[in-house]
């Protein structure tokens, strides 16, 4: 998972290569940011609770919770802390493995999957019991690469056991098509990340990107997502009366002062004078 920023400052690479299990441990305040999935992940959520959103909806998760992650996806969270901490172990399935595991099983995708949101799966023994199984692994400070690869390969057994319709996202190697631009943007436009990846998501080129955007928008998609922008944040701090200070990270700014200075250029005034 490439993760762009969180709000507490800190900044993730992306990976994006090879099977990974990661043990995340946060303490003290809530965790925000955003994220672009590369990897399908499965996570179990060990302490805390997780709020996750893919496009313009959110889905609450809480501890005990088994989540399923398809690869490809723009996505915002907020991780809470109960009783000061949030834990979750997360498998990162890259396609590399799945490719292996495809040839030496015969394992094919042949039919769909349900659309791109975050899936819920139904505990069980088995699923409980390899969970379980990576804890002793995650103590050590840096596990065994073959262990890791042995448990990434054991846990795509285990989902497709679990559910046969898991194999149909997990063995679908195609990469996203061509797809509605306008809808798309209008349901992504919060998303702080580069161009290069609102084209890919929708199956364009760079230059294919910016010459449909325009023909639909009439602006080039910077200028566009500004405005987009401020005009959602000025809905919730004059209508909903929401502080600057609550939403300019959730509208893809990076920081107040920037927002502050976008916003009273566009409206003739700052975001605090009409909040407060």
């Amino acid at each position: 998972m490439e993760c762009k920023n969180d709000h507490s400052g800190n900044s993730v690479k992306d990976p994006g290569m090879g099977p990974r299990i990661v043990l995340n441990s946060y303490s003290g305040a809530n965790i925000e940011g955003e994220a672009f999935v590369v990897d399908h992940i499965f996570s179990y959520i060990l302490q805390g609770k997780q709020d996750v959103w893919l496009a313009d909806q959110q889905y609450a998760y809480r501890e005990g919770d088994f989540r399923f992650f398809r690869r490809n996806q723009l996505t915002k969270y907020v991780k809470s802390t109960t009783d000061g901490s949030f834990r979750s172990i997360a498998v990162h399935i890259d396609q590399s493995t799945l490719r292996e595991m495809s040839e030496q099983y015969g394992l094919k995708a042949d039919g769909s999957f349900p659309p791109e949101v975050p899936m819920l799966i139904q505990s069980d023994i088995l699923l409980k019991g390899y969970v379980d199984s990576l804890v002793p692994y995650l103590q050590q400070q840096q596990p065994d690469e073959r262990i890791v690869a042995l448990k990434t390969r054991e846990l795509v057994l285990l989902l497709i056991q679990h559910n046969p319709g898991f194999k149909n996202a997990l063995f679908d190697f195609s990469e996203p098509g061509k797809i509605d631009l306008e809808a798309f943007m209008n349901s992504h436009y919060r998303y702080n990340v580069p161009m290069d990846r609102f084209a890919f998501l929708t199956g364009r080129s760079l230059s294919g990107f910016k010459r449909d955007f325009e023909k639909i928008f009439h602006i080039s998609p910077s200028r566009w997502l500004v405005q987009k922008r401020l005009e959602a944040a000025r809905f919730l701090i004059e209508e909903r009366k929401e502080k600057p200070s609550d939403v300019y990270l959730d509208l893809g700014f990076e920081d107040l002062s920037h927002f502050s200075f976008a916003y009273k250029k566009a409206f003739g005034y700052a975001p605090n004078k009409k909040y407060s």
